[in-house]
């Protein structure tokens, strides 16, 4: 057996696989039980054959075995399978979790000059103005800025609206850091003693508990290897903790949940978490700087999802609420409700900071302009006009060449359901009701008519705004087949069709799955 060091791991195999694979890449394989790890901190070592075993076919087996369930017309190379999560989340694009969202790199792929199997045209050039009517988290602006595009974003959510915003915004980084250290310095203040004292000795109780039934890494070793049912498992020890966590809980008495039931809010907050950031909220809204203001309220929101008491592996789809300690299958070993938002604002505030840094030293001076509104009857020049008059200047004398974006899919989320505590403490105004394709109305015929009828609206809407020789780009997962109807009630013809594995997904169930890329032009 050959033992070398976790650096010399990451050399070996990035050249067997002709690819960039970092330390923490290898760390995560020992981590997550993938290899054997030998020896202690400071002298890890792992054995190259059971690398060599991981890595041998890895590749061309993930590719086969995804193409068996999906399909031999899956397109391979979108699947950015190379990437490392520090890529696919690169500067901005991780200020805010957003469900739904594609990765950067696929709108790069279409908007910016690749030429190779997949793609013999170049459709934008720097100076052309690109559209996104589903504007989402601002993914597709964010790259055009990049790659000196002018970007358009609409979007019904006045949340997403803000998200997306907060990321294309300029902004005085003293002023910035001033502001995010006083928000970090507020909320150490409202800790209270007694949670601070009873977190502590519940998180004790824990790595004891964790130490001796859930050792890391062999734990996770053993899961992978089968030697342990961890269903099976996880239930016994779970209840085992349980009874350790309730003798804490009474000691301290600890007020789990609100005695009011009306809101999200009240529903997914343990009392003390809802007390700080209702305390948060109004520290937020006193800002004087707009811009300030609304990155504050993103870094609070982004923090408040984080400390919704649910579990680990559900924070993107909520199931139940969560108040006691729990096993975790994202982590592989017990884990607990949080009591106070100080680490994770704080972790959050320095995280906002260094990305937005990042981003501006990648920005250029392209225009972007974001509208909040309905897709299907805006009218983007006017509203461009009260949002960004150089961009409604320059749409007076070229039109927009053309649009990258996701659609909504049928019956599959709830957009803004999904930052419900957003609209819960900063009152934003919601309309559930102007959404595309909710969850709310199901997969059923009416809703698939309701979902054609509504994305064709759209495309018409914005087909006024685009140049003749428009290209368009809608990301869907078409299971029903609808898009060749909405490109005819559109008046467009689908010219060609990408379809590519979504790998990378941080839902618990990550059975292969595939969208398309739909290209479409103007019909005749």
């Amino acid at each position: 057996m050959t033992l070398v060091t976790l650096q010399e791991a990451s050399q070996w195999a990035a050249k067997h696989l002709a690819q960039e694979v970092s330390l923490s890449n290898i760390s995560y394989l020992v981590q997550y039980g993938k290899v054997k790890k030998y020896g202690e901190n400071g002298s890890t070592k792992i054995s190259l054959e059971d690398l060599k075993k991981y890595y041998q076919g890895y590749k061309s087996r993930r590719e086969v075995d995804w193409k068996k369930i999906l399909g031999a017309d899956l397109n391979w190379g979108l699947s950015f399978d190379h990437l490392r999560e520090i890529d696919t989340t690169k500067h901005v694009h991780r200020l805010h979790p957003y469900k739904g969202k594609f990765i950067p790199q696929l709108v790069e792929y279409f908007l910016g000059n690749h030429t190779d199997d997949f793609k013999k045209k170049i459709y934008f050039k720097k100076g052309d103005v690109v559209l996104d009517p589903f504007l989402g988290s601002g993914t597709t602006l964010i790259q055009a800025n990049e790659l000196g595009m002018h970007g358009i974003g609409i979007d019904v959510s006045a949340f997403n609206c803000v998200i997306s915003n907060t990321k294309l915004q300029n902004y005085d980084t003293k002023i910035l850091r001033d502001a995010l250290q006083s928000m970090k310095a507020f909320v150490q203040e409202l800790e209270n003693e007694k949670i601070q004292q009873f977190d502590q000795e519940v998180l004790a109780a824990l790595s004891l508990f964790n130490n001796k039934h859930f050792p890391s890494p062999q734990f996770k070793v053993d899961v992978f290897r089968k030697k342990i049912n961890e269903d099976v498992y996880a239930q016994v020890k779970e209840k085992e903790f349980k009874k350790i966590y309730d003798v804490i809980c009474r000691k301290y008495k600890i007020q789990m949940q609100s005695n009011s039931t009306g809101s999200f809010v009240d529903k997914w907050f343990v009392e003390s978490v809802r007390s700080e950031i209702d305390a948060l909220v109004q520290f937020v809204k006193k800002q004087k700087d707009v811009r300030v203001k609304q990155l504050l309220a993103v870094v609070l929101s982004r923090t408040a999802r984080s400390c919704r008491a649910t579990t680990h592996s559900d924070l993107a789809t909520l199931k139940e609420p969560q108040f006691t300690a729990y096993y975790c299958y994202k982590h592989k070993k017990i884990c607990k409700p949080l009591f106070s938002i100080r680490k994770m604002l704080d972790r959050y505030a320095d995280d906002t900071l260094l990305r937005i840094e990042r981003f501006s030293t990648l920005k250029t001076d392209a225009f972007s302009g974001i509208i909040a509104g309905d897709s299907r009857t805006v009218d983007i020049v006017k509203e461009m006009e009260k949002k960004n008059p150089l961009l409604a200047a320059l749409l007076q004398k070229k039109k927009i060449n053309g649009i990258f974006s996701s659609p909504p899919y049928v019956g599959q989320i709830d957009y803004h359901e999904q930052h419900a505590y957003a609209y819960d403490l900063f009152g934003f105004a919601r309309k559930d009701k102007a959404e595309i394709g909710p969850l709310w109305k199901g997969q059923g015929q009416t809703a698939r008519d309701e979902y054609v009828a509504g994305i064709a609206t759209v495309l018409n809407n914005c087909k006024k705004y685009l140049a003749d020789n428009y290209d368009i780009f809608l990301v869907a997962n078409d299971k029903w087949n609808l898009y060749p109807t909405i490109a005819e009630k559109a008046g467009m013809q689908i010219v060609q069709r990408f379809k590519r594995p979504v790998l990378n997904r941080t839902e618990r169930d990550r059975n292969p799955y595939s969208e398309t890329i739909f290209h479409m032009k103007k019909a005749g």
